[in-house]
């Protein structure tokens, strides 16, 4: 077996540290490559829209308040389910809340009321 000179190691050696220094550096050169006008969009967040309710229950009588803080319109329709089963629930009219405006809705049960809820959905284009 033939010894290796010394100088031939350390040229051996320093070109391992110097491919060792560059190969990183080449990945990222790699990856960043056209990426200074092509980057991507960021995604588009959703606007925001909805109205908030309130709901109040007063014995078999059902209010609830909905304002839309957004600047699209809203839909919204109250539900009311009543506690006796002989009791007809009911959906009051869908109304559409324009944006920065309050609309009541209300309704009632014969005797008690169970739930109530408000639906929301998107208003129809005009």
């Amino acid at each position: 077996m033939r010894r290796t000179p010394h100088r031939t190691r350390s040229l051996l050696a320093s070109g391992a540290v110097v491919a060792a220094l560059l190969v990183p550096v080449g990945l990222y050169a790699a990856g960043h490559v056209g990426a200074a006008g092509a980057a991507a969009p960021p995604a588009p967040s959703p606007e925001p829209a909805g109205s908030e309710c309130r709901t109040s229950v007063e014995g078999s009588r059902v209010v609830a308040h909905c304002h839309n803080p957004y600047p699209s319109a809203d839909r919204v329709q109250l539900h009311t389910e009543c506690a006796r089963w002989w009791d007809v629930d009911a959906d009051s009219a869908p109304l559409t809340v324009a944006p920065g405006r309050t609309v009541r809705l209300a309704d009632r049960c014969w005797k008690e009321v169970a739930s109530a809820w408000v639906t929301h959905s998107t208003a129809p284009r005009a």
